[in-house]
């Protein structure tokens, strides 16, 4: 049997593992080992290993990893702790694999440790285009990892073009959409108050928008601005508002500073902020509103297989694929204000199954009991 080490760093990852953490945990060639990290550990991050350990998923172990400040000294210093702690925490549960996700800071770690330590990396989401850090994080640790399971045909072929072995490049789409493919996706009654958050109340009955803005890490310093340009669009927008807190990149400051400004300086504007949902809550929450704003990856990536509108500020998600229901706009409130209107008059597009059709989680666990990828990796051109 395999033992295989999935590293959760934050809700974001979560959200795109959890159903390849069900297929590892269901099949009987695979043991699953689970270590939650950094921002997923931390309450104002929505603390989403309350939400795992809910999932009915064991936590083999926890780690802190995040270094105070919420700069670009403080991320660095975070990854560098990342790979100190989990270092010791593979010597000790000795995987066979481990897996880490997509392009986040914390999982630079996950694949510089494993990596070093002759383990086989397993990566999710590689040969995407976005902006950010997380576009260089992306490739490097393509090339520590050994399994690619990429999420689109396009992907697939940019890591075979970086010079990877096609042999272990596989389009098993993103395990994201398999968490909502069979959802039932209706608003259960009372579903803003069950979730907590704080401000305005919502009424579920009346068409409501949600955003999610996070900072931009290559553009560390331009945060509060930016924001504030969201904020003036919001403001003169009249629906009503769900927002969530940013996550922990350098410059979640700026935005959350952004955020409590706005909340005081304009206490009419109907806005309610949460810190985090469920999975399979966050999926109804963005499948009942009227569009997404900002910059989250879920504008792209779910927002897509809704159907829902989605309207991309700046540059973080740059140059991803993208179906119809993406309206790009920049750091401008004029043009933020403009695009949401008129993705408002628009209505639902088509859904689009461009990042998966809900299956990716079993074909990865397939893949990690049939492959053996060697430990020495070559360049093939």
């Amino acid at each position: 049997m395999k033992k295989v080490c999935v590293v959760v760093a934050s809700r974001a990852n979560y959200g795109r593992i959890k159903s390849v953490l069900s297929a590892i945990q269901a099949h009987p060639d695979l043991q699953l080992q689970l270590i939650v990290s950094a921002s997923a550990l931390l309450y104002r991050f929505g603390q989403v290993v309350d939400v795992i350990e809910a999932d009915g998923f064991e936590v083999s172990a926890k780690i802190y990893t995040i270094v105070e400040g919420e700069n670009l000294t403080t991320m660095a210093k975070s990854v560098g702790l990342g790979v100190l702690e989990l270092s010791t925490h593979f010597e000790n549960l000795e995987p066979d694999i481990v897996l880490t996700v997509a392009d986040r800071f914390e999982t630079m770690a996950t694949a510089l440790a494993a990596s070093y330590m002759n383990i086989r990396v397993a990566h999710t989401q590689g040969g995407e285009l976005t902006g950010s850090i997380d576009e260089s994080v992306r490739h490097a640790i393509t090339k520590l990892s050994h399994y690619h399971f990429v999420a689109t045909d396009l992907s697939r072929e940019r890591v075979v073009r970086m010079g990877e072995d096609k042999d272990y490049v596989f389009n098993t789409g993103c395990p994201a959409i398999d968490a909502i493919a069979s959802l039932n996706l209706g608003l259960p009654e009372g579903f803003f108050e069950a979730n907590g958050g704080s401000g305005h109340v919502i009424d579920q009955t009346k068409p409501y928008v949600v955003v999610l803005q996070h900072p931009v890490t290559t553009e560390f310093g331009d945060g509060f601005s930016q924001i504030n340009q969201t904020l003036n669009a919001i403001a003169a927008l009249g629906t009503q508002v769900v927002w969530l807190w940013p996550n922990v990149d350098a410059g979640s400051d700026d935005i959350s500073k952004g955020l409590r400004v706005f909340r005081e300086k304009n206490p009419d504007v109907c806005v309610r902020f949460y810190r985090n949902f469920s999975v399979e809550d966050y999926a109804r929450l963005i499948n009942g509103s009227e569009c997404i704003i900002g910059n989250s990856s879920s504008g792209i990536r779910e927002s897509a297989f809704l159907g829902v509108p989605a309207v991309n500020i700046g540059t973080r998600q740059n140059a991803r694929e993208r179906a119809a229901n993406v309206h790009d706009v920049g750091y401008d409130s004029a043009e933020i204000l403009a695009a949401v209107r008129k993705q408002q008059l628009h209505g639902r597009y088509e859904p689009s199954y461009l990042y998966g059709d809900g299956e990716s989680g079993e074909r990865i666990a397939e893949k990690l009991v049939l492959i053996d990828p060697p430990i020495q990796k070559t360049l093939t051109y």
